[in-house]
């Protein structure tokens, strides 16, 4: 805040409660809220003023404080009061002031057309406000009156700060219309009256746009002030349409770029334009017209135009694509936008680093395609010979713009930009799974193809990203398509084995499209030989963690019936890289639940060796740490460690073998796996509690391994009721905590019901219930008054 001088310190701030509503009082008090150090002083002036602004007397006072030789934050004040008052309090003031505001407020806006802005633009919306309330009976020409007093005449001497006042007032007055809050039918009466006064804005906005030597200061504020109208759904065609031509051309001016681009946009994105058919059809041309400039901009890297060119040619495909579509008599003109969007779909330079203006168009691609399957079958069949063609090109196109960049280039990205080109590559995968509904059965069959020459083709040395990008498109279609009847696959597995893999994203791709693949391989076990050992030579890796991981996690569980002559290597290379800690946490648990796939598909006799191999090292680990004193890394390690036997145990479920091999001896006949597991560490997890009780993490991680148990197990957890009982109620008895209770209502809602277990499960209860309703209990007198320890 300028020119206003601060406080003296050393003058007691004034009782703001008391004094009078002055213009004197008024200006202390926003001197202390500007200068005064203390906030509380601050906020006591801030309360005064909101009040003030409030008042009746505030329709005077406000006059004063606009005078010339006030400083502008003291006018601002003035100028926001008076909006204040008219938008909120317009009742206050009788009918026949309502003409002299007017003439004032017009009179102040004039005054302040050279200065300063804030205020300038304060007034004009307090007159904008008023017109809101007086249109169309009490003010029935508002706009035109505007455009009348404030028209500029050249031989003005403030014709230029005139007319730009004048575009601010006429750019606030919609803005205020959709901001204030009115009456459904007050607000549908406004709209039409503001509608009718666009034809005094529509000729002032062309002639502005249309002067030779005007400055671009006026014709940025002329295009800014048509954005604000088109909101009001005013008509495109006539006199409207050769504005939109005159934005266009503005287009030209690097001054004007930017504003034009925003105003071209805004205006046919309205989804109204629809109405006027004739004037999309003309626009057509327009836009075609920009696409010499995009390429331009394209071959010079400038980025911003080919934007703003790019943002034009969507809005329009994109908003009225099934208007245009049905204009089979311009077919040609629309087809043309589509291959120009097509081009700024594949512009040249690498997604985000390069070149921002791909990721606009991918939407586009979806409203077509929809557009064109939303026509009756004989109007498909004929669009469908015009389009597809396109939407071949169309994945050409985003293939090559999922390619990596050579590795020293992806080496120099910022993390931001590799995380920005990641979402960028999923949603090129989006786009190529939404495409295979109008492409079909030959998507991949094209996809293969190429894949096949590029890996036979020994002669001619491969980039890998060709074939990364390739094995991309198939993973992204794969993932969500249902490929079990494609011709292609089975020649697709047979390829992968000869892939050379190089580097890591190549690596992460051939996972993760064999992990696409898993559902497919469980109809297909004898091709699992093929493409397995190399899923466990990327576990071995851990650059390749996550999706080496996942990727065995879903062929465990997609296969596990299938998986009997691969499954000493499955667990051999999975306890060994558990064992070495290659993986992060979060991958150990997938690794685990994939493991419980497996192992529930072994005979009964098998699962409890398999399993004992499988966790004894991690069992003696916990043992040596539950016997250490408590340390921060103890207790991550034991975290860890507990949170691997719940992942395991989410997913051992033995229930699974009545769909895999028959003459298994039925899982009631022995005690379940799981439950032998658990009845061997339980003793060993009390150890754990004795020292961790008060630790709600550990406790959390505790609780997990058994709820996760009674979750998966159901009846057959049936032989630790009793003990996981008692230990539930030792646990929350000494330190309540919320695990301890979902795992008790677990334990309820599967085990109340049952005759054998309702004695412990009723002790537990009643112990829960007393120990809850002690913490709730209001303290005695003693207690309330007893002095708290330092």
């Amino acid at each position: 805040i300028y020119g206003m001088e601060p406080p003296d310190s050393s003058v007691q701030s004034p009782d703001f409660v008391s004094l009078e509503l002055t213009v004197e009082n008024v200006e202390k008090a926003l001197q202390q809220l500007y200068y005064d150090p203390d906030m509380e002083h601050k906020n006591v002036a801030q309360k005064w003023l909101t009040q003030a602004q409030t008042s009746r007397q505030a329709w005077q006072f406000c006059w004063p404080l606009l005078s010339p030789d006030k400083l502008p934050e003291i006018q601002f004040f003035g100028a926001s009061t008076l909006h204040t008052k008219i938008s909120c309090h317009w009742a206050d003031l009788p009918t026949d002031q309502h003409q002299t505001l007017r003439m004032q407020l017009l009179s102040h806006i004039s005054h302040f057309s050279s200065g300063p802005k804030m205020v300038l633009t304060r007034l004009c919306v307090a007159l904008a406000s008023l017109a809101l309330h007086t249109m169309p009976q009490g003010w029935p020409q508002a706009v035109a009156d505007m455009v009348r007093v404030y028209q500029p005449e050249k031989e003005e001497v403030n014709a230029h700060a005139h007319c730009l006042a004048l575009l601010e007032l006429l750019t606030v007055l919609p803005e205020e219309f959709q901001s204030c809050r009115l009456p459904q039918a007050r607000r549908a009466q406004l709209r039409e009256a503001l509608a009718g006064e666009w034809t005094a804005v529509c000729p002032l906005l062309r002639q502005l746009l249309q002067r030779q030597e005007g400055n671009s200061q006026v014709k940025e504020r002329a295009l800014r002030c048509l954005s604000s109208w088109v909101g009001l759904d005013v008509p495109l065609h006539g006199e409207s349409e050769g504005l939109l031509q005159d934005c266009f051309a503005a287009l030209s001016d690097p001054e004007l770029f930017d504003t034009a681009v925003e105003t071209i946009v805004s205006s046919i994105s309205q989804p109204d334009c629809q109405r006027y058919t004739d004037a999309l059809v003309n626009l057509m041309p327009l836009v075609l017209g920009l696409h010499d400039q995009l390429k331009a901009a394209a071959r010079d890297g400038d980025m911003e135009t080919s934007h703003g060119i790019c943002r034009i040619a969507v809005a329009l495909g994109e908003t009225h694509s099934r208007t245009l579509l049905e204009q089979v008599e311009h077919w040609q003109g629309y087809l043309a936008l589509v291959k120009m969007i097509l081009f700024c779909t594949g512009i040249p330079g690498h997604y985000p680093v390069n070149e921002t203006t791909s990721s606009l168009t991918l939407t586009f691609w979806y409203t077509l395609q929809d557009d064109i399957l939303s026509f009756e079958e004989d109007k498909q069949v004929v669009y469908l010979q015009v389009y597809r063609p396109v939407y071949f090109q169309l994945v050409d196109v985003l293939l090559h713009k999922a390619h990596f960049p050579s590795e020293q280039d992806y080496t120099s990205w910022s993390s931001d930009d590799k995380e920005q080109f990641r979402i960028y590559r999923v949603d090129i995968s989006d786009t190529l799974m939404y495409v295979y509904e109008i492409l079909g059965a030959e998507l991949l069959s094209n996809l293969y193809d190429r894949l096949g020459r590029l890996l036979m083709d020994t002669e001619r040395p491969t980039a890998w990203q060709d074939t990364e990008a390739l094995l991309f498109g198939f993973q992204a279609i794969a993932e969500t398509i249902d490929v079990n009847y494609s011709d292609v696959i089975p020649g697709l597995i047979g390829l992968i084995p000869r892939i050379s893999i190089s580097n890591i994203q190549l690596a992460d791709t051939v996972m993760y499209t064999i992990g696409s693949l898993a559902e497919w391989l469980a109809d297909h076990p004898m091709m699992l030989g093929n493409v397995l050992p190399m899923v466990l030579q990327g576990l071995v890796k851990a650059e390749l963690s996550v999706s080496s991981v996942s990727t065995l996690k879903r062929i465990c569980r997609e296969c596990r019936h299938d998986l009997a002559p691969y499954i000493h290597d499955i667990m051999t290379v999975s306890q060994d890289v558990l064992v070495k800690d290659i993986h992060k946490s979060s991958q150990c648990m997938w690794l685990m639940q994939g493991l419980g796939f497996l192992l529930s598909a072994l005979p009964m006799e098998e699962i409890l060796g398999s399993l004992t191999t499988l966790l004894t090292p991690h069992i003696q680990r916990l043992d040596t740490l539950a016997h250490q004193e408590p340390s921060p890394t103890a207790k991550l390690s034991i975290i860890h460690i507990l949170g691997m036997l719940s992942s395991l145990f989410t997913t051992l479920d033995i229930s699974r073998q009545d769909e895999g091999s028959e003459g298994t001896t039925p899982a009631q006949a022995r005690p379940n796996p799981v439950v032998v597991v658990l009845q061997q560490v339980f003793t060993l997890i009390q150890t754990i509690l004795s020292k961790w009780l008060s630790d709600s993490e550990v406790v959390e991680a505790v609780c997990g391994v058994f709820e996760r148990s009674v979750k998966t197990l159901l009846n057959d957890f049936a032989p630790m009721v009793q003990q996981l009982s008692e230990m539930l109620g030792q646990i929350y008895s000494a330190f309540p905590q919320a695990s301890a209770l979902d795992l008790t209502r677990q334990m309820v809602h599967i085990f109340a019901g049952e005759k054998d277990h309702f004695s412990p499960i009723q002790a537990l209860i009643e112990l829960v219930t007393s120990t809850t309703l002690s913490i709730f209990q209001p303290l005695s007198k003693e207690e309330a008054t007893a002095p708290k320890p330092p």
